[in-house]
């Protein structure tokens, strides 16, 4: 796929997804949203990329849903009304785009970092939620306005927020529907470090770098995907079972026999083992009639 709305590059091993409608601030689109989900597929096919980096072009990050058609940028066209002018909540067509795309980066076998560079708004902010570590420039601003349009919380950010920030700061943000600025948004947990914006992308890839340089792939991808669907589990013996089946199968692979040789040998490790080609046979374990 040729992008319109976003741009897609890779350089030693760390891909940068950049939104890119500058003359919108970047404002979310359906296309946008199809591009980003087919960018997300060719960070999980290609072995050469360690980990994922979500920025802005210009002077926003994303300011939100194209509201440009006015009210009907939230009206839902074809099987979605039935003939007798009832909603069809089951078809396809009826899913929330911005979902759609939170729940392609949950599922994304490698780490993502995003590089807040300015405003943030509506789905320009909960996007980023499922995103494993946000870093944000110190003149952006973020804004869960769902309630100041009408609407609700998209982009299942009811179900990433409050696991993020706890409930009473994503109750406040949410019901008040304000726009608040990046110190709030570091004092309430929703981003891990400010920077000037001269600063923040050399930031995001430096921890980029320290991931890909220092781990095994494999075991990224599995931790990855371990933390998160732990939010979930409702016992911590659900947690036991997946960590005894990650701890007996990686013990026996190639990576671990690198890894704890190249801590002998007091060198950097060279990992062997590949996400395309060697996940452990246990996973995805939560499609196990046990974890549905």
């Amino acid at each position: 796929m040729s992008y319109e709305t976003i741009r897609y590059e890779v350089e030693d091993g760390v891909a940068t997804i950049t939104l890119h409608r500058p003359e919108k601030l970047n404002a979310f689109t359906e296309k946008m949203m199809a591009e980003v989900i087919d960018a997300l597929d060719r960070v999980d096919a290609d072995d050469a990329v360690r980990a994922v980096i979500f920025t802005g072009e210009g002077r926003a990050f994303c300011a939100g849903a194209d509201l440009s058609e006015g009210t009907n940028a939230f009206v839902f066209e074809g099987d979605v009304v039935r003939a007798d002018g009832s909603l069809n909540y089951s078809v396809d067509a009826a899913r929330d785009g911005g979902g759609r795309v939170t729940l392609r980066i949950f599922q994304c076998l490698k780490p993502v970092i995003a590089a807040i560079n300015g405003p943030a708004v509506g789905i320009g902010a909960t996007m980023t939620l499922p995103m494993d570590i946000r870093l944000a420039s110190d003149n952006a601003r973020m804004g869960f306005v769902f309630a100041r349009r009408g609407i609700v919380n998209e982009a299942a950010s009811a179900w990433f927020l409050p696991r993020v920030v706890g409930v009473s700061q994503a109750m406040e943000w949410c019901a008040t529907g304000r726009v608040f600025d990046a110190a709030e948004a570091k004092a309430g947990g929703l981003v891990r470090s400010l920077h000037a914006p001269e600063d923040l992308l050399p930031a995001a890839r430096a921890l980029a770098r320290e991931i890909a340089d220092n781990t095994a792939p494999v075991s990224v991808a599995l931790i990855r995907q371990m933390v998160w669907r732990g939010l979930g589990m409702s016992h911590p013996m659900e947690a036991h079972r997946i960590d005894s089946r990650g701890i007996l199968s990686r013990g026996r692979s190639g990576d671990v026999a690198e890894g704890v040789t190249a801590f002998l040998e007091k060198r950097p490790a060279r990992f062997p083992d590949r996400v395309s080609s060697d996940m452990p046979d246990y996973f995805p374990w939560w499609e196990e009639p046990a974890y549905n």
